[in-house]
């Protein structure tokens, strides 16, 4: 049985982990879900791509424990590269990836959530770097990410003393973009895929592009990194329709060229 099952339907595909029974990030999860990340490099009619946690209680508990041992001896590095970059291909994937927080999302699972670029959390979800409480610090990308998304400081303050978080906290600090009442965040991460699926591509892919690249530059070099953008965007398909369907008072039909 896959623990990383994919479906695909209508441009939007949905990724579930499936290791129960807490969705942990076992040495198996880490193995489909490299052959899947380099599955969806090639797969050019996704537009938009939704991750959750198999089950109602569990997004991803955090890495496997029991693995531990094993990489004490053979270290760590292996394992946190393998899932290091899948979670670099879904924040660079030149489309849309949203993370359905269905329930606990520790350590590696929120690390997974902050790979995303929008993060929807059941108002039941429980989000935290708590690795500290294992003599441990975050290895798949939790001290760069959670610092770049809600700030140094309170990364620090998180880290520091391995806080667990409910949903409604990890909103109002901007660790989550929305939280949702139980059982429907499935829902609601699928419909705004959708939304994304239909909306220009090319628009979308540039604009993660330059929001990710940009904030690595200083503003000058940004700034033209962005009109450098701006004009192949002119030659493009999409702006053709979008123009032409905003002229006749018609719905744009966007091709993702």
């Amino acid at each position: 049985m896959s623990v990383v099952e994919f479906k695909f339907e209508d441009s939007v595909g949905l990724i579930t982990i499936n290791k129960p029974p807490v969705n942990a990030l076992t040495p198996d999860v880490r193995e489909e879900l490299i052959a899947l990340v380099e599955e969806l490099k090639n797969n050019k009619e996704i537009r938009a791509l939704v991750i959750t946690g198999a089950g109602e209680k569990m997004f991803v508990a955090g890495a496997d424990i029991k693995d531990f041992p094993k990489q004490m001896e053979e270290g760590p590095r292996p394992n946190a590269e393998g899932f290091q970059k899948c979670f670099g291909f879904f924040e660079n994937a030149p489309y849309p990836v949203i993370a359905a927080i269905n329930g606990i999302a520790l350590g590696g699972g929120t690390e997974l959530a902050l790979a995303c670029d929008i993060r929807i959390a059941d108002e039941k979800a429980r989000l935290g770097l708590p690795e500290v409480n294992l003599g441990l610090i975050p290895g798949l990308g939790g001290t760069q990410r959670m610092a770049r998304v809600v700030g140094a400081a309170k990364a620090k303050e998180l880290l520091f003393l391995g806080s667990v978080l409910r949903a409604n906290e990890a909103l109002e600090i901007g660790l989550v973009h929305k939280v949702v009442p139980q059982g429907t965040v499935l829902e609601e991460a699928m419909n705004m895929a959708k939304k994304f699926a239909t909306s220009a591509g090319v628009a979308l892919a540039y604009d993660k592009l330059l929001i990710n690249k940009g904030l690595e530059m200083p503003l000058e070099e940004a700034l033209e990194l962005e009109l450098s953008y701006v004009e192949k965007i002119f030659k493009t398909e999409d702006i053709k329709e979008g123009v032409d369907a905003f002229i006749n008072k018609r719905p744009a039909v966007f091709k993702n060229k």
